[in-house]
């Protein structure tokens, strides 16, 4: 029997080009069909190695989960961007290469990130989904968190709807 271990940390500026690539392939994974093709390649290419580094740089929350020194997922966080709502945490993003999915790294990557906002006194966390991802929403529905608001998104002429989930 062996043991494979995943360790999260903070995202460091060489770290740049890893979590870009996780981006560009998860992305294409997660929303080639929901999203509209040029809309999706326009987001992917706009976030290259250049903007991550900058986003790492300017202090923005960044984890990233590595398996063998090798950066397979990332996950962005901070204050919650909808003012009504009473959960004061956010996860932004949360994202694994296509390979590493449902083997539990994005279960320890999600814990990880809600616990960086509860260890910087944030009460309760949201997070936002598109409602026709059906991957993503059984896993928000499977670590506890409750369908809260529904709200929409353009993504050049077409309107997709989104849910947030939340945890107190």
């Amino acid at each position: 029997m062996f043991t494979i271990t995943a360790e999260t940390r903070r995202a460091k500026p060489e770290d740049a080009g890893a979590i870009s690539r996780v981006h560009e392939a998860s992305w294409k994974n997660a929303y080639a069909g929901l999203v509209p093709y040029a809309a999706l390649a326009r987001m992917i290419n706009r976030r290259d190695v250049k903007w991550w580094a900058n986003a790492i740089r300017k202090s923005t929350l960044i984890l990233v989960i590595e398996m063998d020194n090798e950066i397979v997922g990332y996950a962005t966080l901070g204050p919650n961007r909808v003012s009504t709502f009473p959960f004061e945490g956010e996860v932004y993003e949360i994202y694994l290469r296509p390979e590493y999915q449902g083997v539990g790294l994005g279960s320890k990557l999600f814990a990880d990130a809600v616990n960086e906002l509860k260890r910087r006194s944030y009460k309760g966390v949201v997070v936002w989904v598109l409602s026709d991802n059906d991957p993503a929403i059984t896993f928000y529905e499977n670590a506890g968190g409750r369908a809260i608001a529904n709200g929409s998104e353009h993504f050049d002429d077409e309107k997709l709807t989104k849910t947030a989930f939340a945890w107190e």
